[in-house]
């Protein structure tokens, strides 16, 4: 009987002991998710899975190669990354990297669409130029660090103030990920594309070229004409109504079933432009 108790306890500890390691590798991918430290975690697997397949087949010398690599990259990594290594440690701080979101995911995206619907709107009928990218499985981090940051809560007269004419942020793309405005004022790649039409400006070009690079949705407000269009995998829509833009964001977001932490989204990239 005593046997039997023990072998029970250990199995709800091996349970309880690899339950924690992944919540804590999955926590550690969500922080980093984005960033440039996720290729560095790739480049850590490939080393490992290399690592091993070296030991299994006995090669000295590749275990010798991937050995220091293991003993070097390790400060290396410290030394390169020392700013996604700061910002874990304050977050651990706060305890927000282990807290939970309380606030409706439905709620969050409804009220995240309603504002850009009616900031689209209020621009379109004062030909105010505006361009919105908006973050969805690819993280654009690196595109959000070209501009001013902003870690402010997405609102219909915070994204109308940033698009005025002759404000210090109205040039560039805002970059908005969950219901948040990461960063204004971004550099996006251009567009090559010879199918483009000539009529249509940067900012739209800009659309096009972060749509072929990532998975992000942008949506442009041209100054020219007040037209909205919204742009995805290279696609280009044109000359979208009120009706249609929510209708294109309300299908093109998501909610995740699969994401524990409510307040990622997932993004459904896959749907007709």
């Amino acid at each position: 009987m005593l046997d039997g108790d023990l072998n029970i306890l250990n199995i709800i500890r091996i349970v309880v002991d690899v339950t924690l390691v992944w919540y804590v590798l999955y926590k550690l991918i969500m922080l980093i998710r984005g960033t440039k430290a996720i290729q560095l975690l790739k480049g850590i697997v490939i080393v490992l899975g290399v690592r091993m397949a070296s030991v299994i087949l006995d090669l000295q010398t590749l275990q010798y190669i991937t050995n220091q690599a293991i003993l070097w990259g390790f400060l290396a990594i410290i030394i390169l990354f020392q700013p996604e290594l700061r910002r874990a440690l304050e977050q651990l701080g706060r305890g927000s990297i282990f807290s939970r979101s309380h606030k409706s995911v439905e709620e969050m995206l409804e009220n995240t669409i309603d504002a850009i619907v009616a900031s689209c709107n209020y621009m379109a009928k004062r030909r105010i130029g505006a361009i919105i990218t908006i973050e969805r499985e690819t993280g654009i981090d690196d595109y959000a660090e070209t501009g001013i940051p902003i870690n402010g809560q997405l609102t219909q007269q915070l994204l109308t103030n940033i698009f005025t004419p002759n404000t210090p942020l109205h040039d560039g793309a805002v970059i908005v990920k969950n219901d948040q405005i990461v960063a204004a004022a971004c550099y996006l790649p251009l567009s090559e594309s010879p199918f483009i039409s000539k009529e249509l400006g940067t900012r739209h070009r800009a659309a096009v070229g972060i749509s072929e690079v990532t998975d992000a949705l942008t949506i442009t407000v041209s100054e020219e004409t007040g037209n909205i269009s919204c742009t995805k995998n290279g696609e280009l829509r044109r000359e979208l109504n009120l009706e249609q833009l929510r209708e294109y964001l309300v299908t093109n977001l998501s909610i995740s079933a699969k994401t524990p932490e409510k307040k990622m989204w997932n993004w459904r990239g896959k749907n007709d432009g």
